[in-house]
């Protein structure tokens, strides 16, 4: 029986974590409670998990990471990297691939994405390419190279201590390194000679402009005796500005444009069109952004304040809910100009909107406010800020530290715990980073994921789930040989992994192929590696936090993924069933 609620919790964890109605955190704890209430794990088996080693380690790298792009050592190296890659555009997308990737082996591949989503979309105008061209190769590569060290990824390092708990020997630092490098070398070939003829060329007409002239939507009031009033909505002053007339707001009534309405005074029109041009409308006479008028009606002076574009994060606290009901302006003291969401319209008031993963939004205030919420992984700021050169020359002291702990404890001299938490001190103490900034970046949504599935886990072994499982699959797949099994696991796990974290997918299928190796008499390494490894191949569908910071500024839709990424994943599978038994032998 209790293998039947084990394996009945997990069916609705997977419809959980694929649908993210509830938060996986709460999802995650609520799997736990109900274990201890069903008696198949006591309060310390289900809740001891948290104070792992994995866990610790985790964290602390979360606050190097942090560190370390708060210093601005990682947005140095990315524009340095980003002006050398060269202007072949083959050449480009290889050289660039390879340096993230090379990056990414060592830090956390979402920070990754962001330092490099400004310089590569800078460049790309530069050299007048399409960004759509260069950010979702970006993305890949931050996966890909997450693949090459135990610290790449946190499914890596979850893994490690899972495979540990069931009597397997740790993973080593650099023990998949080999293997890692065949997949992204793999990945970049595919990418320079495959993917770049299916990579979608979207706004091309920007990169040929130049900067900031891409399509936003924006609110702007029609004031009093504007030469707007009487005209048009398709024969007005907006046309001859380029801006598209979408909806207008008059009162408390919404009108869809069309050749016979007229502008009356204080409509509201939501309009379309490039950054440059609305924010030249704060100097035409007779309309003004919505956002300005009602900030200078409250007496705020807004004379000084910065413009700048902001890409929303999947660990925003912003996403799910409305401008309206964030309370945006209250909370941020910015001022909400213009949205963008790929190609698609607003049909609505945009304060009404719910805000989403990715989506693009021009702001307004104050350049410190900006710099609060980045430290708090809320939005990454496309335009870069300036460092002072003592912070920088600290955060490179960081990084030679972080260094220095890498080699220490892939050389068995210090405790990697040890030596990543020592590194994360280090960061706090020499003000890298603030105590308080510290703790926001760590994604402590993820680490109740990894100790709670880690305790899942274990639950699958006592309660028999993960034998009633394993003896289903390798009765149907072992009458085709264990490397049949093997190749299943790896591709249940590339499925499970689109819709779920790639943690959760690993740590879902792992106690199940390790057990159906141990009754085929099979090596349990070698399973839990492919599992590993195919977990990182979430390459199909945007659902990745890294791929989700490139979806709005590369204008992508959810299709381009499916086709460009669909290649990628075939490629990563194929790699990881020929060459991870050739590394760790299947018997």
């Amino acid at each position: 029986m209790d293998a039947w609620i084990v394996i009945g919790l997990l069916i609705v964890a997977v419809i959980a974590f694929a649908t993210e109605k509830i938060s996986v955190d709460l999802v995650t704890l609520s799997l736990l409670c109900v274990l201890v209430m069903c008696g198949i794990l006591n309060a310390e088996q289900a809740f001891g998990r948290f104070g792992d080693r994995v866990i610790i380690l985790l964290a602390a790298i979360f606050v190097i990471g942090a560190a370390l792009r708060e210093t601005g050592v990682l947005d140095t190296m990315g524009g340095f990297l980003a002006q050398t890659f060269g202007t072949h555009p083959k050449r480009l997308m290889g050289f660039m691939m390879a340096v993230v990737g090379g990056i990414s082996a060592f830090m956390n591949n979402t920070t990754v994405t962001a330092v490099f989503v400004g310089p590569v979309m800078g460049l790309s105008r530069k050299l007048r390419i399409p960004p759509s061209r260069l950010l979702m190769p970006l993305a890949f590569a931050s996966l890909m190279g997450g693949t090459c060290t135990l610290i790449g990824t946190s499914t890596n390092v979850a893994v490690s201590g899972a495979i540990t708990k069931l009597g397997l020997e740790p993973l080593g630092m650099f023990e998949l390194t080999s293997i890692g490098l065949v997949l992204m070398l793999a990945g970049i070939l595919y990418m320079v000679f495959i993917g770049t003829h299916l990579v979608p060329e979207r706004d091309r007409a920007s990169a040929i402009a130049g900067d900031a002239m891409r399509d936003y939507f924006a609110e702007v009031m029609v004031l009093p005796d504007s030469p707007l009033i009487g005209q048009a909505a398709f024969d007005s002053d907006f046309s001859a500005m380029e801006f598209q007339v979408m909806k207008i707001r008059r009162g408390d009534q919404t009108l869809d444009a069309s050749p016979k309405l007229r502008f009356q005074e204080r409509d509201v029109v939501l309009v379309a069109g490039k950054v440059e041009k609305l924010i030249r409308v704060k100097k035409i006479e007779g309309i003004d952004i919505l956002e300005d008028v009602t900030l200078r009606s409250s007496g705020v002076d807004i004379s000084d304040a910065q413009v700048a574009e902001v890409v929303l994060t999947p660990r925003s606290g912003f996403v799910g809910r409305s401008l309206r009901e964030n309370n945006f302006r209250q909370r941020t003291g910015l001022s909400v100009l213009a949205l963008m969401r790929g190609d698609r319209s607003l049909m609505h008031h945009m304060a009404n909107e719910k805000l989403r993963p990715g989506d693009v939004l021009l702001l307004q205030g104050p350049s410190d406010r900006f710099r609060v919420f980045e430290e708090g992984n809320d939005l990454i700021v496309i335009t870069q800020y300036q460092f002072s050169s003592q912070i920088r020359r600290r955060g490179f002291m960081l990084l030679g530290s972080f260094v220095l702990a890498v080699i220490a404890s892939s050389l068995g001299w210090v405790p990697d715990t040890v030596a990543f938490v020592m590194v994360a001190m280090l960061a706090v103490i020499t003000r890298c980073i603030k105590l308080e900034n510290a703790y926001a970046n760590i994604d402590w949504r993820l680490l109740i994921l990894i100790g709670g599935m880690m305790a899942f886990g274990e639950a699958m072994q006592v309660s028999g789930a993960s034998t009633m499982v394993a003896n289903f699959i390798t009765g149907l797949l072992q009458p085709m040989g264990v490397f049949a099994v093997f190749a299943g696991f790896c591709l249940l796990t590339m499925l499970l992994t689109q819709p779920m974290s790639n943690a959760a997918a690993a740590l879902v299928v792992l106690p199940v192929a390790l057990q159906a190796a141990t009754l085929m008499g099979a090596n349990q390494r070698t399973f839990a590696i492919g599992v590993m490894l195919s977990a990182s191949a979430s390459m199909l569908t945007p659902f990745e936090p890294s791929c989700i910071l490139v979806y709005g500024p590369g204008k992508y839709r959810f299709a381009d993924f499916i086709k460009v990424g669909g290649g990628l994943t075939l490629v990563m599978l194929i790699v990881i069933l020929t060459m991870v038994p050739r590394f760790w032998p299947l018997m």
